[in-house]
């Protein structure tokens, strides 16, 4: 299993950087509250004593034509007791531009053990590839133009995202760095030139109510953009409430400012949040609404999580880390 580990990273490490040439990201929105951290924190992956495999559906300005739209699938698990896999497959449409992409991960838990009070101790690493290729659709583009080819043009380019955890039984922080190669696209005049898509996310929380039938979560997410300086605070509080030992639903409330000293207005948008777990199943649903007085459309964003926790394991030698293994109770190890 360690030469798997290995020959993974030396994979993400040695792919050809020339595999280049779009501009753009994975979007990062609130979805991450749903149980489903691992879309923007690789780290995460094989956190909890089960596999979780995720399916999210996110739709912008409704009732719009080709309004932006986002589906997601992930998939991650332990293969050892130190070490997980990690997968996702996401599609993002925005009117005439499209991105399909695709992501591997290899992660490694370092776990300090229980100590006699049940507390425990995580350092956790990981590595993501990352393979998106980009289209415009200028099929329907009918404006004379030598620059516009009237056909579906696409791209693609490979990167790689750094993550690291510490979990300290209720308590976590995570750390990632997104798009850690500077790619180059080949542009008009045949020249390359750099895109620097780095992003860093930084997120602290803290779960109170550990085997208790309410629970709270407040937590904070930073993310800061490199190329264009733009940084933005997500303050998050979610609270959960146990119904036995296999439900449990919660809602939650996510506020996003941005801080990019723009004269106009700053971005800003509140985001409630419900779902339910009822044994090995996960449903969510997610509504976003803009602030402000200048707003892109009066209606919201909706988005939909399905979720199956699979391959259940005994938790003895897997971590208590409350909010992955919300029905664990002490008989249980």
């Amino acid at each position: 299993m360690i030469r798997l580990g290995i020959f993974f990273i030396g994979i993400l490490f040695f792919m050809p950087p020339q595999l280049t040439g779009a501009q753009g990201t994975f979007p990062i929105y609130s979805d991450y509250l749903s149980d489903n951290i691992y879309i923007i924190h690789p780290t995460a992956a094989g956190l909890g004593n089960s596999a979780k495999l995720r399916l999210t559906h996110r739709q912008q300005w409704s009732g719009n034509e080709d309004a932006p739209a986002l589906q997601t699938i992930s998939f991650h698990n332990r293969i050892t007791e130190r070490m997980a896999l990690g997968g996702m497959i996401f599609n993002d449409r925005n009117g005439f531009h499209s991105q399909l992409g695709v992501q591997a991960t290899y992660a490694y838990h370092l776990n300090f053990g229980i100590d006699q009070e049940e507390t425990l101790k995580q350092v956790s690493f990981a590595l993501s590839g990352s393979f998106t290729q980009n289209s415009v659709d200028q099929r329907s583009f009918t404006i004379p133009d030598p620059v516009i080819s009237r056909i579906v043009e696409s791209d693609s380019y490979f990167n790689v995202d750094f993550s690291t955890a510490y979990f300290n039984y209720e308590s976590y922080a995570y750390f990632t760095i997104r798009n850690l190669l500077l790619n180059t696209r080949n542009s008009v005049d045949s020249e390359f030139e750099s895109i620097n898509l780095r992003r860093y996310l930084l997120t602290l929380g803290h779960f109170f109510g550990w085997r208790r039938r309410h629970q709270f979560e407040p937590s904070i997410m930073l993310q800061y953009v490199e190329r264009t300086k733009e940084l933005t605070a997500d303050i998050n509080f979610k609270y959960y409430r146990l119904l036995g030992e296999d439900k449990r639903v919660w809602l939650a409330a996510s506020f996003r400012r941005s801080f990019d000293d723009n004269d106009v207005q700053e971005l800003s948008q509140i985001t409630p949040i419900a779902g339910i777990e009822y044994k090995r199943y996960l449903f969510s649903y997610t509504y976003t609404q803009q602030l402000g007085d200048i707003a892109f459309q009066n209606g919201g964003y909706h988005q939909f999580t399905l979720g199956v926790n699979l391959f259940y394991k005994r938790p003895k030698d897997r971590g208590y880390i409350p909010q992955y293994n919300p029905f664990l109770f002490k008989k249980q190890n």
